[in-house]
Parts: structure tokens; sequence; C-alpha cells
């Protein structure tokens, strides 16, 4: 709710920044020239030189809103979102599960040769080339 009504401020803010830059009075008489003929329609209300403060004095206001609220607006909507990767999930230290007792088995040496002592145990010998 917060983040559509700072994006509503952003969206008029932008507006008037845009008409605040246009209606300024150039050094070639410009853009703002042919809004009003020789003189901008600004100009024409308020004077040249309450117009020129005013306006400036606009612009400057509403290009700080606009920095600010972008800038807020941006960290609103990281937060909202999920990891994407593996690398920005937190790290977390969790064991592996411990199997339950009655599965583990006793450690035991291994069963010596069962072959009786007196027997040799049997050796094959490679088959002649030929």
């Amino acid at each position: 709710m917060i983040y559509g009504i700072l994006f509503t401020l952003l969206v008029l803010d932008c507006i008037v920044l845009g008409a605040a830059i246009l209606l300024q009075s150039g050094k070639g008489s410009g853009m703002a020239a042919s809004f009003g003929g020789a003189s901008s329609s600004a100009d024409a209300v308020l004077g040249v030189r309450q117009a020129g403060n005013f306006l400036t004095a606009a612009s400057w206001w509403a290009g700080g809103i606009f920095l600010v609220l972008s800038f807020t607006l941006s960290m609103m909507s990281t937060r909202n979102r999920l990891p994407a990767s593996v690398l920005d999930q937190p790290a977390t230290t969790q064991s592996a599960p411990v199997p339950a007792a009655s599965q583990t088995l006793p450690l035991q040496p291994a069963p010596a040769n069962t072959a009786p002592a007196g027997s040799a145990p049997a050796t094959t010998s490679p088959a002649p080339r030929q």
C-alpha cells in the first residue's frame, strides 16, 4: 500500500519536474519560448525575475524529491524478493541427521581367514601362450 502511494508521488513529481524544467527560459530562448511566443507563460504571469527564481527553486526541490523517492522505492522493492541464488541465501549450520541406534551396526574386527590351517590356498598359474 505504501509502495503504491510513494510510486504515485514519484509520477506526480516527475510531471512537476518536467514542467519546471521546460518552462525555464534558456540563454537562447529555446524550448521555453516556443510555448508562449517571445516569453513563456510563467514569465507573463509572474514576471521574468520571479518566474526564474520560482522555476529554479521548483526544479531543485522536485529533483531532490525525485532522488529520495527513487532511492526509497528501490530499497522497498529489493526487500520483497526471495533469494534467487544459493549465494544469496544465508549460511546455516545444520548438522547431518544422526541415524537411530537400532540402525547402526556394531564395529567388529574383520573375520580371520576361515580356511583350515593345514590346506594351502589354491594357486592358478596363467595359461601358456601359443
